[in-house]
């Protein structure tokens, strides 16, 4: 395994088991607050949030899918951009996907929740793993359909859409998805003009 993926994995996994020794202090300090919580737990939002959101998982389930995610499409990407820029490019989809989140959640009301995991950086992986290997073969879970990769981002991307439009499957944020996939693009857009 590339060395940045699976550092990232193993400080994902690192982090959840800390979460689940039950102290709520983790969430608390490090989870995505909106930047008027008010009287609702937590202090509210701080500028290290913009990162540390995405070590933290609501369940096994969510950091299960997020690694299995983060192991499946982040080893190609890695290999192909190098360690650095990898890492580069990660973060600044984390950082882009909390700003949406933020900012549109605003907009529509707010929510008085937390936001944690690393969904925002997996997207980004997912918009330059189809970018980059348009043809790779690429399986859903739920049906098991083999699609090309190139679909299968356009289709993850326009449910998102879909479903942070409607409000349909709330306690996801969609939006979050999706800004994690613009700073991708323009990481990506960035990396065309550098090579160029």
């Amino acid at each position: 395994m590339p060395p940045v993926t699976g550092a990232l994995i193993g400080a994902n996994v690192l982090v959840f088991v800390l979460q689940m020794s039950g102290s709520p202090w983790l969430v608390a300090n490090f989870a995505l607050w909106p930047p008027a919580s008010g009287p609702y737990p937590g202090p509210g939002f701080e500028f290290w949030q913009l990162v540390t959101y995405s070590f933290l998982h609501g369940s096994l389930l969510h950091i299960g899918f997020n690694m299995l995610a983060l192991y499946t499409f982040g080893r190609d990407v890695e290999r192909l951009f190098g360690s650095a820029w990898y890492l580069r490019y990660y973060f600044v989809c984390v950082v882009t996907a909390a700003i949406s989140h933020l900012v549109v959640t605003g907009w529509m009301g707010g929510s008085p929740y937390p936001t944690v995991g690393a969904s925002g950086g997996v997207y980004g992986l997912l918009l330059a793993f189809g970018y980059y290997f348009p043809r790779r073969t690429v399986i859903l879970l739920f049906p098991p359909v083999p699609l090309p990769a190139r679909v299968f981002v356009t289709l993850f991307a326009a449910l998102e859409l879909w479903f942070g439009v409607t409000g349909t499957a709330a306690g996801i944020a969609h939006f979050a998805h999706l800004g994690g996939m613009l700073g991708g693009w323009l990481m990506i857009r960035a990396r065309r003009s550098r090579r160029r």
